[in-house]
C-alpha cells in the first residue's frame, strides 16, 4: 500500500474518512461532508452505537451528494487523549476497515480534535505511520489465494492543510517503519529458509545503510573461548555464527562510548537433548526475535542517520538433537573463563547470550549495553502478551528504557535481581549451572545468569520478549505474526537519551 500526503478535500473517489471526537463531535471535514450529504451521516451516527469514542468506526455506504464510494467515520476519542499513538491506532484502523472493502484507494481528512496535544501535522505522520505498520502481512508463500481474499486497498491518501510539512515530519517515521518491516520479515521466514548462514547474509545488508557488519564463524569463536555458545549449536548440521553490526554516526570528534544492544539468534529450539514437547514447536522458528529486533534497531538507526555510535551483536545457532549434540551434565567455560554446568540444553539461550556480553565489553567498553531474547517461558506465565519482561542493574536505565516502552507501545515490567536467587544457580560441579532449583522465579534465575557476565557495574539491561515476539492476535498495528518487539523501542531509548543533538 502507498501512502501519499495531499491538501484536505472531500470530493475524492474511493473512501472518505473523516474523524468524530468523543460524544459524536463531528470534525470540520465531518460536518462539510454531512452537509453535503443532506445530513446522511449525522443521521447515520444517531440510529447506531457509534459515539466517536476511541477505536470505534461506522461505515456508511454510497451517500448521495459525494463522489465517495463510501465514508469511513472514525473515533477520535477525548482530545486531551489524543496522542501519538491514538493516532496511530486510527491509521491502523483504517487499514483493517477499509483494506478488504473493495475499495483501491482511501482518503482522510487529518483534523485533531480540539484540545489534542497532537498538531495536524504530527498527526498526519503518525497515521500514515499506522496504517503503514497495521498494513504488514507476510503472505510470499501464498501460491493459492484468492483475489478476493487479499487487500483491495493499494493507496492511502493522508490529507492536511500542508503536506509537504507532514510528509517531512512522517519521514524518520517511515525509516522505522522499514525497519519494524523487515525485522517482521525475519521472524516470520521458515527455519528451513532462515538459519544461522541465511540470517548472517541477511545482516549484510546493513552496509547498504552504512553500517559495517562483520561475520565470524565457528573457527574464529573457538578462538575466542565462545564456548557456551558454540555449544548449543553442536548439534546442528549448520554452522553457529555471530555477527556483529557498527553504527557510527557520533559527530566527528565525539569521545562518547557506543550504545551495544545484544540479541539471542536461536533460529530453531529443538529444546536439544532435552527435546521439547512436539505440539507448538513450530513457533520456535521465532526464538532469534532477540537477534531480529537487534538487526532492526540499527537498521533503524543507520536508515534516519542517527547521531550515536552503536553496536549490534547477535549470536545466531541452531539448538537440535543429534549424536554431536551437547548433553545435560557437560560443563564447558565460557569466553569470560567461568565455567557452566548445563543442566538443561533447552536453557541454550542465556548461553548464547553470556559469550556476546562478555565479548561486546571486552571489545568495546559501552556506556550501556541491552540485551534482548526469547528466553523464558516463565516470563509469559508472569507477564502474559502485554508486557516484555525488565530486568537490570541500573535504576536510571530502567526509568528511560520503561519511558521509551509507553511512547511507543513496547512496554516493560521490571522483575528483581537479588544474591538470594543468584544462589540458585550455584553448582556442585561448576561456577554455575545454567538453570536454578525448579520452575520457581525461572525468568528471574535466567537474568542472574546473565548478571554473571556483566563487570564493573556496567548499566545493562536484559529484556526478555518471550511473550511478545509473535502477537496471537491483532493489535492496533502490530498484525498477527511476528511484532518486531524491541525495534521502536530501542529507537526511542536511543532518540530521547543517547543520540548527539
Amino acid at each position: 500500500m502507498k501512502i501519499r500526503f495531499a491538501k484536505t478535500e472531500i470530493t475524492r473517489d474511493g473512501a472518505l474518512v473523516v474523524g468524530v471526537a468523543e460524544d459524536k463531535a463531528f470534525s470540520p471535514s465531518a460536518e462539510a461532508a454531512d452537509r453535503k450529504t443532506g445530513g446522511a451521516l449525522g443521521r447515520a451516527v444517531a440510529a447506531s452505537r457509534f459515539t466517536g469514542g476511541k477505536d470505534q468506526a461506522l461505515e456508511v455506504m454510497a451517500p448521495h451528494g459525494l463522489a465517495a464510494e463510501r465514508v469511513l467515520l472514525v473515533g477520535m476519542g477525548k482530545a486531551a487523549k489524543f496522542d501519538a499513538l491514538a493516532a496511530e491506532a486510527i491509521g491502523a484502523l483504517i487499514v483493517a476497515r477499509l483494506g478488504g472493502s473493495g475499495s483501491k484507494e482511501a482518503s482522510i481528512a487529518v483534523e485533531p480534535p480540539k484540545g489534542a496535544p497532537l498538531s495536524v501535522d504530527q498527526a498526519a505522520a503518525r497515521i500514515a505511520n499506522g496504517a503503514r505498520l497495521g498494513a504488514y502481512r507476510f503472505d510470499k508463500y501464498r501460491t493459492k489465494e484468492k483475489p478476493e481474499k487479499k487487500p483491495s486497498l493499494k493507496r492511502l491518501n493522508v490529507m492536511s492543510p500542508d503536506p509537504r510539512i507532514a510528509d517531512k515530519a512522517y519521514d524518520p517515521l517511515s525509516k522505522v517503519a522499514d525497519a519494524v518491516v523487515f525485522t517482521r520479515d525475519l521472524v516470520s521466514e521458515p527455519a528451513n529458509i532462515l538459519h544461522p548462514e541465511s540470517l548472517a547474509q541477511e545482516c549484510k545488508k546493513l552496509r547498504d545503510l552504512g553500517v559495517e557488519v562483520e561475520l565470524f564463524g565457528e573457527k574464529q569463536m573457538r578462538k575466542l573461548g565462545m564456548n557456551a555458545l558454540l555449544g548449543v549449536g553442536q548439534g546442528s548440521a549448520r554452522e553457529s555464527h555471530m555477527v556483529v553490526m557498527r553504527w557510527e554516526g557520533a559527530p566527528k570528534g565525539s569521545k562518547e562510548a557506543p550504545v551495544a544492544f545484544i540479541g539471542k539468534g536461536v533460529t530453531f529450539d529443538t529444546g536439544g537433548i532435552s527435546i521439547k514437547p512436539a505440539d507448538g514447536m513450530e513457533s520456535m522458528k521465532w526464538d532469534m526475535g532477540g537477534a531480529a529486533a537487534v538487526i532492526g534497531a540499527i537498521h533503524a538507526l543507520a536508515a534516519r542517520k542517527a547521531k550515536v555510535d552503536a553496536i549490534g551483536v547477535v549470536g545466531l545457532v541452531e539448538n537440535m538433537p543429534s549424536g554431536t549434540a551437547q548433553r545435560p551434565g557437560d560443563v564447558v567455560t565460557s569466553a569470560s573463563g567461568q565455567t557452566i554446568e548445563v543442566i538443561n540444553t533447552d536453557a541454550e539461550g542465556r548461553l548464547v547470550l553470556a559469550d556476546l556480553l562478555w565479548y561486546v565489553q571486552d571489545q568495546y567498553k559501552p556506556r550501556i549495553m541491552v540485551d534482548l531474547a526469547t528466553l523464558t517461558g516463565a516470563i509469559v506465565i508472569s507477564l502474559g502478551h502485554e508486557h516484555a519482561g525488565l530486568f537490570t542493574n541500573s535504576d536510571d536505565l530502567a526509568l528511560k528504557l520503561v519511558a521509551a516502552g509507553q511512547k511507543e507501545n513496547e512496554l516493560l515490567w521490571r522483575l528483581p535481581l537479588s544474591d538470594a536467587y543468584d544462589k540458585g544457580i550455584n553448582s556442585d560441579i561448576a561456577d554455575m549451572k545454567n538453570v536454578g532449583p525448579g520452575r520457581a522465579g525461572g525468568s528471574i534465575t535466567a537474568a542472574q545468569f546473565l548478571k554473571r557476565f556483566v563487570v564493573d557495574d556496567r548499566p545493562w539491561a536484559h529484556l526478555d520478549i518471550a511473550g511478545m515476539a509473535w502477537a496471537d492476535k491483532d493489535r492496533p498495528t502490530v498484525p498477527k505474526g511476528a511484532a518486531a518487539f524491541g525495534v521502536r523501542l530501542l529507537d526511542r531509548l536511543v532518540a530521547d537519551h543517547y543520540e548527539a543533538k
